[in-house]
């Protein structure tokens, strides 16, 4: 049966209204406390009478019952869209990249419950993120209503309330945080127009595509953002720069096409010079500050995590201090996957503080790298950064097994397809 839109309008409209009405209510009944715009108009400090790591165990314990997460994301969906129509055109035709997104976010949220700062501040940043799909906080209370349906039909008559209880909590935690980031970025902009000037096929899975906002683009060398190629629309996936900000603007990316139809494979096969591209503001951390410059640095990047790399040694190059040293780890799985072997070797012929190591083989995406990092004699008074797909966080975990301080590892590990993470 179809739905009329003007149907949909309408739903929408009462959605909103009702939102209101419950901020509204919450504020005349208790004008002092801050009002977060989540489900039910829950206070930013209504849970903190609950111990995140009780709520944890809960969640924890009765997993097995609703298990596996994409069963359940995908009956989340179902329930969401069967009692909405009108959301399925905030996401993109196919739904395989947001359900694994999604799974990651659950998995963060428990695995993190009892460190309420560090949800906080993953979830402020995916408050920013999510507005320029145009979501609003009444958006929150459906998807809650549609998680507990989809978690009570997965569990049948094993569901216990206490556990409903302890995901409910967990989401409102997230959605306070997530409604606080996006109106903190409020004077911040959603997304820049973009033109694509430059397209280099390196060969037929790989593309390094040129590209030139319509306005100043603000970024550090390091970071990443989120690109949306019109040809599928509201389908948003993150790419790093691969370049430190230059006079005249452009940005460079590495596209490595992952899978078919997806994003990555639009980019590298169907776009073309002229075509437009709307770019998502930056995120990351691994960049270099003034300070970070009075340690040795090492770099340890796979596949096209190169492209962050690069960006990182531009900026060196252009505020580098004497006496000290850096070095690049880079990791494929087999020699033909180092795409860019003349630029590295013009860097490191031009700059005598740079050595490069490369590694090689099945395991070059993550305790190969860590182990070859892990060789230097001196790489616990450094700095290292991690740059390329999930595949790399067993890098990170052996650093960190191996005595280096988290203040001293930076890493964003991006996936641009929930098939096979890339760059």
């Amino acid at each position: 049966m179809t739905t009329d839109p003007t149907d949909q309008f309408e739903e929408y409209r009462v959605l909103l209204s009702r939102q209101e009405a419950k901020r509204l209510r919450q504020s005349l009944l208790d004008p002092s406390a801050p009002v977060a715009a989540g489900p039910v108009g829950v206070s930013l400090g209504a849970d903190g009478l609950h111990d995140g790591a009780d709520d944890r165990r809960l969640i924890t314990e009765t997993l097995p019952l609703v298990t596996p997460f994409d069963r359940l994301i995908s009956d989340l969906y179902t329930v969401m869209f069967d009692q909405h129509p009108y959301l399925r055109g905030l996401f993109p035709e196919s739904m395989d990249f947001q359900r694994a997104h999604l799974e990651r976010a659950f998995h963060y949220l428990i695995d993190h419950l009892d460190r309420p700062a560090e949800v906080t501040a993953f979830c402020a940043r995916l408050g920013r993120d999510h507005r320029k799909l145009g979501v609003r906080p009444v958006h929150y209370e459906v998807f809650e209503t549609a998680l507990v349906e989809a978690l009570r039909g997965r569990a049948g008559g094993w569901w216990r309330q206490d556990a409903e209880d302890a995901w409910k909590r967990m989401l409102r935690r997230a959605v306070a945080a997530m409604v606080q980031g996006a109106e903190a970025a409020l004077a911040e902009r959603p997304y820049w127009h973009a033109t694509v000037t430059k397209h280099q096929l390196y060969r037929p899975d790989l593309a390094v595509l040129r590209v030139s906002p319509a306005e100043p683009f603000p970024y550090r060398a390091g970071q990443y953002v989120l690109l949306q190629s019109p040809l599928l629309t509201r389908a948003w996936r993150p790419f790093h720069m691969a370049c430190a900000p230059r006079p005249d603007g452009d940005l460079e990316f590495h596209i490595r096409r992952t899978g078919p139809g997806g994003v990555s494979d639009a980019l590298v096969n169907r776009t073309r010079v002229g075509d437009p591209l709307l770019l998502g503001p930056a995120r990351g951390t691994t960049t270099l500050g003034e300070e970070d410059l009075k340690h040795d640095v090492m770099i340890a990047a796979s596949g096209t995590g190169w492209a962050g790399a690069k960006a990182l040694l531009q900026d060196v190059a252009r505020r580098r201090l004497p006496g000290r040293n850096v070095q690049l780890f880079l990791g494929a799985r087999t020699s033909d996957d180092l795409y860019d072997p003349a630029v590295v070797a013009d860097l490191e012929h031009r700059h005598p503080w740079l050595r490069t190591v490369t590694v090689t083989g099945g395991a070059a995406e993550g305790d190969a790298l860590a182990e070859a990092v892990a060789r230097r004699t001196d790489w616990s008074r450094g700095l290292v950064f991690v740059i390329g797909p999930p595949a790399l966080a067993a890098a990170v975990r052996r650093l960190r097994a191996l005595g280096l301080p988290a203040d001293r590892v930076r890493h964003d590990l991006v996936a641009s397809s929930p098939a096979e993470p890339g760059g």
